[in-house]
């Protein structure tokens, strides 16, 4: 499956049911580029089993400030929309896979 980008109309209904990993991103951030591939593997490699999605801070800065996005890239993980984990800046994809089954086996 591919990134799903999310905004303001879809974002709610996508993180209700289920896991979901959101990246809080922007065009013009370049550690935002670098997590990019690594989480187009991971929507591959968890297909069917947690959805992974994008959010534009620019193009959704309501979301923004809903979520309290303070700097980019922000990575949330939600499960049946609520909010599990959360990380800041450009991790390695382990750490990705890491919250994603966290919040699968629970």
């Amino acid at each position: 499956m591919a990134i799903l980008h999310l905004n303001q109309q879809n974002f709610d209904d996508t993180i209700e049911h289920g896991v979901t990993l959101v990246d809080f991103w922007a065009t013009w951030c370049g550690p935002c580029k670098m997590v990019a591939p690594v989480l187009e593997g991971l929507a591959g490699k968890y297909d069917g089993k947690a959805t992974v999605a994008k959010v534009d801070i620019d193009e959704n800065p309501g979301l923004a400030q809903r979520f309290n996005i303070m700097s980019i890239p922000t990575v949330m993980v939600f499960q049946d929309g609520r909010i599990l984990e959360q990380t800041v800046g450009v991790q390695p994809e382990s750490v990705y896979a890491g919250l994603l089954d966290t919040a699968l086996e629970g």
